[in-house]
């Protein structure tokens, strides 16, 4: 799959085995910015043989996804010798993938970066836009660029390791992008949804594969994300709520689909989407969810505070990414608190 962007042209290329991998490390003038858990689980079969001046690993928690850790990238950098030539290859999930984008951006304004997602999420989902994000302060991904990878490499055999929670996380953004390919998605999650979570390759292969078609449009369109790419916000306004909520006890890919639930209600509420529609979807997504949610508070108040600031809200008025009854995406910005109230406790209540 290639994708276009104002910057570059790149692809996506889905590999069979981790033979790219020993491809990747023999390229000259590189650093390998490496997950410490994607290190230290595949050090005796990928990594034991590379000179570690090659290397840097970075352990990709929070705390991490700062300017320092992106600028102590571009320090070790610094030693290749071909400087503008040199290539930065990045394994692991979202986190190293801000890190090593913001980094392979600002680095002599832009140098070769190569990104092997390790994580069923930022397979089917972040690798491809280009949006990178740092935590600076106090604040959650205040700082960002928009570069997207040279080329993207994705292996399927990575996410037999991950754990069961991450796994699903991964999961909920698979499910959200089905359900937004209306019924002819629905149907084909529905058929799958058990192989899914046995990790069959052929198809998480075919899954991430229609994830990212289905987005390609919208971000080929519109780049910098000042128009349609909005409608790829479809349950995040509530999935991130649900994240900050818990202090992020509750994974992306899971809060998200929590969000698909409750922006489905809403459908429904209004009339838009029939209830026969939105149980069929549930039965999915139920699968997918497993969060313990006697330590999280439910509060709306707060769940509202955290909509309202989400950067893609614009004004006082909720707006929100709703199914129509077509199973269209649009963009409704009269979304009620009253609304979101009765979709989320009905959330949890089908959760307890």
């Amino acid at each position: 799959m290639n994708i276009k962007s104002n910057l570059k042209e790149y692809e996506v290329i889905i590999e069979e085995g981790f033979g790219f991998i020993h491809e990747l490390i023999q390229k000259d003038n590189i650093l390998l910015v490496i997950d410490k858990n994607v290190y230290e689980i595949y050090y005796d079969k990928l990594f034991k043989d590379i000179d570690e001046d090659k290397i840097y690993i970075v352990e990709a928690i929070e705390q991490n996804k700062t300017i320092e850790t992106a600028l102590k990238i571009c320090e070790r950098m610094t030693s290749i010798p071909a400087k503008r030539n040199s290539h930065l290859i990045s394994m692991g999930g979202g986190i190293i993938q801000d890190l090593t984008g913001f980094a392979a951006n600002i680095l002599y304004r832009g140098v070769l970066w190569t990104f092997v997602p390790t994580t069923l999420l930022a397979a089917c989902d972040s690798c491809i836009g280009g949006k990178t994000s740092l935590n600076y302060l106090q604040y959650k991904n205040l700082l960002g660029t928009f570069y997207p990878p040279d080329s993207i490499h994705i292996c399927s055999e990575f996410f037999q390791t991950l754990t069961e929670r991450d796994f699903q996380s991964g999961l909920g953004e698979v499910v959200k992008f089905n359900v937004m390919y209306g019924e002819e998605g629905l149907v084909k999650i529905e058929s799958n949804i058990d192989r899914l979570l046995n990790r069959e390759k052929p198809i998480l292969d075919e899954c991430i594969v229609s994830s990212l078609a289905f987005k390609k449009p919208f971000i080929e369109e519109d780049e910098f994300d000042k128009g349609i790419r909005i409608h790829l916000n479809f349950a995040h306004t509530f999935g991130h709520a649900f994240e900050s909520m818990s202090q992020y006890v509750i994974p992306h890919g899971t809060a998200v689909a929590m969000g698909t639930i409750v922006a489905n209600r809403i459908s429904m509420q209004r009339g838009m989407l029939t209830n026969e529609m939105v149980v069929r979807m549930e039965a999915v997504l139920k699968k997918i969810i497993h969060v313990e949610l006697n330590d999280i508070k439910f509060d709306i108040d707060k769940i509202i505070n955290a909509i309202r600031n989400d950067k893609k809200q614009t004004s006082q008025n909720l707006t929100a990414i709703l199914l129509d009854e077509n199973m269209k995406l649009g963009i409704y910005k009269d979304i009620k608190k009253e609304e979101i109230k009765e979709a989320v406790e009905y959330l949890f209540q089908m959760l307890s």
